[in-house]
């Protein structure tokens, strides 16, 4: 196999298992409170571990892929992520799997921006980069429906320590290919980390995230809620006055000012704010009001798997011709589409009626939005840099996705308690308040494709440029 192509598979394989941990372990929460006595309260920490450790070090992850080196911060990333996912699989304690989910959390936010740079670092032409990131894209897509579909297997037949320990032969895999295929590649001047930058950052994300973790069980208004986002708001303000005033910042805020970036970032936030959510509705939908068991529940997700994976092919196929703005925009409205689809469920709707359309429209369209937006997110960007820009994109999924699953829980769950307090069958109420959810999302993720219209016409991919993509004004691509 052409080493290029051992390249794209190393970070598919690496990209997939990291967003694949962030949904497998939703169906192995009932297997694993009873065989270790997990709380309510507890259980939700153990996927609150996960997605606080792995928001709140991303952007630390892709400046130290920078400065230390990428295929470095990659193995180091898939050495820790695969010892804390053998120690979560032999855990006999809530709090060694609640250590083993935060540890895997901090080892996918190393792995995860490096995915991405050493991609947009290995492939410069623009056709290669185009299937590199439409591959990258609908492995990443997949990833959160195919937990589902995977951990009911595995607890299904299995148990649930193997939601944990599938991932150790894959590691083993993906570093033996690292070795081989990945060459190492660092920014040539390497400055002092900015370590107070870092603490900064990583904490006011981390409190931030934990703030909309403890809404959607103690209330936005509950003292630890509001506290948590008080923290953050001093910590980030802290941040940018330190970043702004030393010679060599962790996120060096110029970056901001290159509007291709900006622009990829805030429409990432948005898209994966809906995104998010929906996995989760959907599933509610299936196993409550359809009536679903977890595996049937995951194996109804597949046609729309699919769709994200047709979606992003197509994209990164049409990207040299039609560009990125056009790609960007139409995929956005495309998935705003299926979420008004989605709004129009009822108690009554089948799968086939009401599910499996509207999940084939937003999927389809996800899969058409994402390859543009990895693009984007590195457009003008230096090399030396090109980590930080990836971290930048997958804090702004990350933390989108936790935002928008809080808020649209929120509405969700007031609607339907509305409903059953005037004496609403628990059914229609489920389904009133997923449909409500579903209607905001509409329209988030059309405000998406408004914002992706700031994207200058054409972002393309040149041979020679710093990061791959540059303006040219025609969509014809540059040999």
């Amino acid at each position: 196999m052409p080493r290029d192509r051992l390249v794209l598979l190393v970070a598919c394989l690496a990209q997939f298992m990291v967003v694949l941990d962030v949904s497998i372990v939703n169906v192995a929460l009932p297997a694993m409170r009873e065989a270790l006595g997990f709380s309510a309260v507890g259980l939700q920490w153990v996927v609150s571990a996960y997605t606080l450790a792995f928001a709140g070090v991303l952007l630390l992850g892709g400046r130290a892929a920078d400065l230390f080196g990428r295929r470095r911060m990659f193995l180091a990333g898939l050495v820790l992520f695969g010892v804390a996912s053998l120690v979560g699989g032999l855990a006999d304690s809530q709090g060694l799997v609640l250590a083993a989910r935060a540890a895997q959390g901090l080892g996918g936010a190393v792995l995860s921006p490096a995915t991405l740079t050493i991609l947009t670092t290995t492939f410069t032409e623009g056709a290669a980069r185009s299937r590199a990131l439409g591959a990258w894209a609908a492995v990443g897509g997949v990833g959160g429906a195919v937990g589902g579909i995977a951990g009911g297997v595995l607890v299904n037949f299995l148990s649930w320590r193997w939601i944990f320990l599938v991932n150790v032969p894959v590691v083993i895999l993906t570093a033996v290919l690292a070795r081989i295929a990945v060459s190492e590649t660092r920014a040539d001047d390497r400055p002092r980390l900015d370590t107070g930058g870092a603490l900064l950052v990583t904490g006011g994300l981390v409190a931030f995230v934990h703030g909309v973790v403890t809404s959607e069980t103690a209330g936005w208004a509950a003292p630890l809620t509001w506290g948590s986002f008080v923290v953050a708001a001093v910590l980030l303000t802290g941040f940018v006055f330190l970043e702004t005033r030393i010679a060599s910042p962790l996120v060096p805020l110029g970056i901001f000012r290159i509007r291709p970036v900006s622009v990829a970032n805030a429409t990432m936030a948005l898209i994966a704010s809906a995104m998010f959510a929906m996995w989760y509705f959907v599933s509610i939908h299936m196993q409550g009001v359809l009536g679903f068991d977890a595996l049937t529940a995951g194996l109804a997700f597949l046609p729309q798997s699919g769709s994200i994976v047709l979606g992003s092919q197509l994209s990164s196929r049409l990207l040299g011709r039609v560009g990125t703005r056009p790609l960007l925009v139409g995929g956005a409205f495309l998935t705003a589409a299926g979420f008004a689809w989605f709004a129009l469920l009822t108690p009554e709707s089948t799968w086939v009626g009401g599910v499996l359309g509207p999940g084939v429209a937003v999927g389809l369209g996800m899969g058409i939005a994402l390859t543009p937006l990895a693009g984007a997110a590195t457009s003008g960007v230096d090399r030396t840099q090109a980590g930080l820009a990836s971290g930048l994109l997958n804090t702004s999924r990350q933390v989108g996705g936790a935002i928008g699953l809080a808020v649209l829980s929120t509405l969700a769950t007031s609607r339907a308690d509305g409903l059953l307090a005037v004496g609403a069958s628990p059914a229609a109420a489920s389904t009133a308040g997923t449909t409500r959810a579903f209607a905001v999302a509409a329209v988030v993720v059309a405000v998406a494709g408004l914002v992706a219209l700031l994207l200058p016409r054409a972002p393309r991919t040149t041979d020679d440029s710093p990061a791959g993509l540059v303006d040219t004004p025609d969509g014809a691509p540059a040999r």
